[in-house]
């Protein structure tokens, strides 16, 4: 099985997703069977590391981010992926627009499919701590639903 988490720029939001799932399945065993990866929907910070607010926030809950480098997600992503997850309605939008006819990826929002408090991962870019410890907390909990979802799918 193969997840791609997409945000903007591909430095705070999808590359968290990306760091608390792969530890979650690895806790779970499953790490050999899914790739993870992370991608924006935007070109600004390719090649470049998570935010060091994200990477701060993460590894005090023992998530290291720091091998990430941020990439734009593609057409080809939509073949190559079982699930493209959005963190917020304007990425999927996005990435809807994006996706090629007969793509095998299915195509969701986060937070919505996982039963979360909320739909959407807020963006803490222009926040204090406290937004990125909001975005853990939301990601942590989704991703348990996810690594049940793989789980049942492997």
């Amino acid at each position: 099985m193969r997840v791609l988490f997409v945000c903007l720029g591909n430095i705070c939001r999808s590359p968290t997703a990306q760091g608390v799932l792969q530890q979650q399945l690895f806790q779970a065993g499953l790490a050999e069977r899914v790739e993870v990866a992370s991608a924006g929907t935007g070109a600004w910070h390719v090649g470049k590391p998570p935010d060091a607010r994200s990477q701060r926030a993460a590894l005090a809950r023992n998530y290291d981010l720091s091998a990430q480098r941020a990439q734009q997600v593609s057409v080809a992503d939509f073949q190559h992926y079982d699930f493209i997850f959005a963190m917020d309605r304007s990425n999927l939008a996005d990435l809807k627009r994006l996706q090629p006819a007969g793509s095998r990826a299915e195509l969701d929002l986060f937070l919505r499919r996982f039963d979360a408090p909320v739909d959407e991962v807020p963006d803490p870019y222009y926040d204090g701590d406290a937004g990125f410890e909001q975005v853990l907390d939301l990601i942590e909990h989704a991703c348990q639903g996810l690594v049940s979802e793989l789980r049942g799918r492997l």
